[in-house]
């Protein structure tokens, strides 16, 4: 039940905030190289891997269409143009959403790591 409702609410923040692209804003790992590692990048998907630690917050950036799988969740507060919203995610937790701009911080007590595969 958990999952269902984190779910719900993300999607409502997400597709909620799709935005065009803007060649201002940057891509997780050009804005945030400190948390995002490059893990592979074809012509089909860019795979990154997200660390933040315990108080820690990326800097503004843009996703295309991705699912991220959190190895480690926690407690994070996600910033988008329209909303602030906090959020306990499980380990292990999959979501899928499509094009959005975002910065994240960690509020909790754990460091948070996620894969991410997002669509070129």
């Amino acid at each position: 039940m958990k999952k269902v409702l984190l779910a719900t609410v993300i999607s409502a923040l997400l597709f909620g905030n799709a935005l065009a692209e803007d060649a201002k804003v940057e891509s997780a790992h050009i804005a945030s190289p400190n948390q995002y590692e490059l893990l592979l990048e074809n012509e089909l998907v860019t795979v990154l891997k997200m660390t933040l630690k315990p108080g820690e917050q990326d800097n503004w950036h843009k996703h295309n269409a991705e699912t991220v799988y959190f190895e480690k969740g926690g407690k994070a507060t996600i910033t988008t143009s329209e909303k602030d919203m906090t959020l306990e995610i499980p380990d292990g937790y999959v979501m899928w959403h499509d094009q959005w701009e975002h910065q994240v911080k960690n509020v909790g007590d754990t460091t948070i790591t996620a894969i991410i595969v997002e669509k070129k």
